[in-house]
């Protein structure tokens, strides 16, 4: 067997000729244009659509979907089955599946005019199917910032003190208290710099000059002036929640220029210096592959490997959220259409990227140590500081780097999906005037408030962090909207007698995950212990069942359609 360092060097070499070979293939396929004139441009307002070079715009769309997904669920994963399964589903799912999901949906946004994948249901079958669709959706969202604003709150308010991977022994302490006054200066650096591109217009060398190295000063700071936000009682994650919540409904309703495109630049160069400066300590440190290759098929919580390791590890193979951002946020931002391939396609092969360094810090544990039971964000951020210790940066810096970069994952995703359930509301109910969005946004953010508040039990009767009892489900109502999305997209190109090739390549992945995340969905409702999450998920599925439904009738008729779309 290869050592782990060289796993990795084949995986982004072959990262790197997917891009070149099948990427280019799907842009030959859908045919794209640099002289189209994009929606935005054709739209532009300045505040959502706003044409962006398209290298700021691939690390603001990096940083949007590279989310605690492609961290948690390489790690659950390699857990439940061994490394091995969850490797082979990383490469195969992110070239041929995930990256071609996101590349179509970003394209098929475009050329609907920036429209959601919802709107493109619309007018390929009827009212019905989009409400329905649109309804899952907003549920959807609704789940992903409930888990990604308890983890991040979470993180917030535990303390690590752990030993080191390939460090002989030495123990590091990181304040969950420091890693949050380090996110608050990110958050502050992101405002700053929005304002200063919008009203001084520097070039973007000297803007990058001067803001990414002062991220470093953000995360060596913070530790200096902790943020302690302890509420009393079983959740003590409880105000940090309700803090990120307030965040999100705020960043949401900025202007794209003040805080979206400037995080996003930001955290796609912090997201960047984490995966090069990961995976060269990685291949300098080139640790010995001490975790189970194969486990069995059947987890230790009873899950078989066909379905649940598809829906385990989502973001990072393939995940529904990512087209909800390529057709939400993206699409109105897209300068040519040539631009998509590296955006759509591109930004999932780093994803992909991501989720293998995810799983090379589990690698390099043996089961029943320390840190492997220490929860998924902490065997992210102590290997990544282990592996950036490697290159002589000191560790307990290092280390908060390693959480900070974890946080800043979730941190990108929250308001961006906040942004997105906006969207969504102001759509569905033509209610498009800015009090309609700030409605439309309190209304999302209600649920997840009140959802954190509550104690949850795991099935020992622990009370355990919501994200625990969500996640699972979360995964399968993910990846069943990727599925449901390729519908809408396979039933575009039918309509629109686009190439057999291009057809095969999204109906096969369709089938797939349709299989797949139903069956899984359907085994999670039989022995789901929480009686809202079961109602919850019975009512996704029947909203998916439904839109399926309708798209076999409507191909099957041959319903001409109800807008022409090229």
């Amino acid at each position: 067997m290869p050592s782990l360092a060289v796993l990795l060097a084949i995986c982004l070499c072959l990262f790197w000729i997917a891009h070149r070979v099948y990427g280019r293939a799907l842009a030959r396929w859908f045919g794209l244009d640099a002289t189209a004139t994009t929606p935005a441009h054709s739209h532009r307002d300045g505040e959502d659509f706003e044409p962006t070079p398209r290298f700021y715009l691939l690390s603001q769309h990096f940083s949007a979907i590279s989310a605690a997904g492609p961290i948690f669920g390489p790690i659950l994963a390699a857990t439940a089955f061994g490394w091995q399964p969850a490797f082979w589903w990383i490469l195969l799912g992110c070239i041929f599946i995930g990256a071609m999901h996101d590349f179509a949906a970003l394209v098929g946004s475009v050329r609907h005019g920036a429209c959601s994948v919802a709107q493109i249901l619309r007018h390929y079958l009827n009212p019905r199917s989009y409400a329905a669709f649109t309804l899952y959706v907003w549920l959807a969202l609704v789940l992903v910032i409930v888990a990604f604003t308890d983890v991040t709150a979470t993180a917030f308010v535990t303390a690590l003190d752990v030993a080191v991977p390939g460090t002989d022994g030495t123990r590091v302490a990181v304040s969950g208290a420091g890693v949050a006054s380090s996110s608050m200066l990110y958050l502050t650096l992101s405002l700053v710099m929005g304002l200063c591109v919008k009203f001084l217009r520097p070039p973007l060398w000297l803007v990058t000059l001067i803001f990414v190295p002062a991220v470093g000063v953000a995360v060596w700071l913070g530790p200096q002036m902790p943020i302690a936000l302890l509420a009393d009682g079983p959740i003590p994650s409880l105000y940090w929640a309700w803090a990120i919540l307030a965040y999100c409904g705020i960043a949401s309703m900025l202007p794209v220029w003040l805080l979206l495109q400037p995080r996003g630049y930001l955290g796609g160069f912090f997201l960047y210096l984490t995966l090069g400066g990961g995976l060269l300590g990685l291949f300098l440190a080139n640790p010995e592959i001490t975790w189970p290759t194969f486990t069995g098929f059947t987890a230790a919580n009873g899950q078989s490997m066909v379905p649940f390791l598809f829906i385990t590890i989502a973001c990072g193979a393939c995940s529904g959220f990512h087209g909800l951002v390529c057709s939400g946020t993206t699409s109105k931002q897209i300068d040519r259409e040539p631009d998509a391939h590296l955006v759509g396609y591109g930004g999932m092969l780093l994803e992909g990227v991501v989720a293998l360094l995810a799983l090379a810090c589990v690698m390099q544990l043996t089961p029943g140590s320390e840190l492997a039971t220490a929860g998924a964000d902490k065997i992210f951020g102590v290997g990544i500081g282990a592996f950036l210790h490697q290159l002589g940066v000191p560790l307990q810096f290092a280390v908060t780097f390693g959480m900070l970069a974890f946080a800043t994952f979730v941190y990108d995703t929250l308001d961006v999906s906040t942004r997105l359930a906006r969207y969504l509301f102001t759509e569905f109910t033509g209610w498009k005037t800015r009090t309609g969005g700030i409605v439309g946004t309190v209304v999302t953010l209600a649920l997840p408030a009140w959802f954190v508040a509550q104690t949850v039990s795991n099935p020992a009767g622990k009370i355990v962090p919501a994200y625990q009892v969500v996640w699972p489900l979360f995964g399968s109502i993910n990846q069943l909207l990727a599925g449901l999305t390729l519908v809408g997209l396979s039933l575009w190109l039918a309509k629109t007698k686009k190439g057999l090739a291009l057809r095969v390549a999204v109906g096969l992945p369709m089938l797939f995950m349709m299989g797949m995340t139903a069956t899984a969905l359907v085994l999670q409702i039989r022995d789901a212990q929480n009686h809202v999450l079961r109602t919850v998920a019975i009512l996704l599925l029947t909203l998916a069942a439904w839109v399926t439904v309708e798209a076999v009738v409507a191909l099957w008729r041959g319903r001409p359609t109800l807008q022409r779309a090229t």
